[in-house]
């Protein structure tokens, strides 16, 4: 988003104020851009949810500061929150929201999303399914997520490999994952599928870049149980957990294949970046994924948790450069013809005039 509202102010059509919590990686983009920034958070100084009442109170006031002509939600919870706006005491602006999430509602939620002027999916994957749960399709329009083909692209592999995995020899292969560490990322499938490849092999490593968010011990039991995969195999120099990291175009050009194990992905900005910077992908077929990238010709692409399948593609794939090459050359290509951020906010404006066009209820 915040490169679609780079893009969209170059235009000079519109003018953004953003309200977010006022600390933050978020807030120092917001500044780095600057976008102006007004305070808004659901939560309080502790870390607690705010009383419902309280957050509407508080975007009431902000509502009738700032009189925007239209209200985008950049979240599936906020764009639930500015539906509940409709019987606010504040002249209301255009409501619109973005859903970006693959996941179960209930009648209530989606009651709440329609009464929203317009909303986006990033995927038709991810339309359908909300669709299938009640969400209003005419109210709907897919805007597919576009990526900066300037900042992710090709660069030189090995001096960026010398600079970001010293200790890594330089025959050996990097697969790099990128992504939140959580069950519908797979991760843990991943790691399993490796140590079964370093049983035959020892010039593998796996690069995680991401960190776990919630703090539910499951999620606590999951992040562990990648750890010990390697640990039990006596392979844990194989595996290179990177944490938060903001040198992303860098590692992807550092690595030998992208690897998404997602079990759910509505549209991942990951294989985005990865097509747009010629690393070979292997993904899972799951979500909006095939809308971005077409199996044997863009990426390799397995079912959702089979390892054994996932293990095959990684060996095959490191098997045959060509077929790589091949690949990654097509993904490009695709990207460059499909998925750019200068698209994405063509769709996105395009989308909003026809808001503004439209009489309020």
């Amino acid at each position: 988003m915040l490169s679609v509202l780079d893009t969209l102010r170059m235009d000079g059509a519109y003018r953004f104020t953003a309200l977010a919590p006022g600390t933050g990686l978020l807030a120092d983009e917001l500044t780095r851009r600057q976008i102006p920034l007004q305070e808004f958070s659901v939560r309080n100084d502790d870390g607690e949810k705010c009383p419902f009442d309280m957050i509407q109170q508080r975007l009431s006031g902000l509502l009738h500061e700032l009189r925007p002509d239209i209200l985008h939600a950049n979240s599936l919870s906020m764009s639930r929150l500015i539906g509940q706006l409709a019987t606010a005491a504040v002249p209301l602006p255009k409501r619109t929201g973005h859903l970006r999430d693959i996941i179960r509602l209930n009648r209530k939620v989606v009651a709440d999303l329609n009464r929203n002027d317009g909303l986006i999916a990033v995927s038709k994957a991810t339309l359908d399914f909300h669709v299938a749960q009640g969400l209003d399709p005419s109210q709907c329009r897919v805007v597919h997520n576009g990526v900066d083909t300037q900042r992710f692209q090709h660069r030189d592999k090995a001096k960026l490999r010398a600079k970001l995995f010293p200790s890594v020899p330089a025959t050996h292969r990097i697969l790099l994952n990128v992504g939140q560490i959580c069950l519908r990322k797979g991760q843990l499938d991943l790691a399993q599928a490796v140590v079964g490849l370093l049983q035959d092999c020892s010039d593998v490593h796996l690069a995680v870049v991401g960190q776990r968010h919630s703090t539910k011990q499951e999620s606590v039991d999951y992040e562990a149980a990648i750890q010990q995969e390697f640990k039990r195999a006596g392979c844990d120099t194989h595996l290179h957990l990177l944490g938060y990291r903001d040198d992303i175009p860098e590692l992807m050009n550092a690595a030998d294949l992208l690897v998404h194990a997602a079990r759910q992905e509505p549209f991942g900005r990951t294989l985005l970046e990865a097509a747009s910077s010629g690393l070979p992908i292997i993904a899972t077929e799951v979500g909006g994924t095939t809308e971005l990238l077409r199996p044997d010709a863009d990426a390799i692409l397995v079912s959702p948790g089979d390892v054994a399948a996932l293990k095959a593609a990684i060996d095959g794939a490191l098997s045959n450069p060509e077929l790589c090459r091949s690949l990654a050359a097509s993904a490009r290509q695709r990207i460059e013809a499909n998925f750019t951020i200068e698209k994405a906010a063509h769709q996105l404006a395009e989308f909003w005039s026809i808001q503004e066009d439209r009489p309020k209820d």
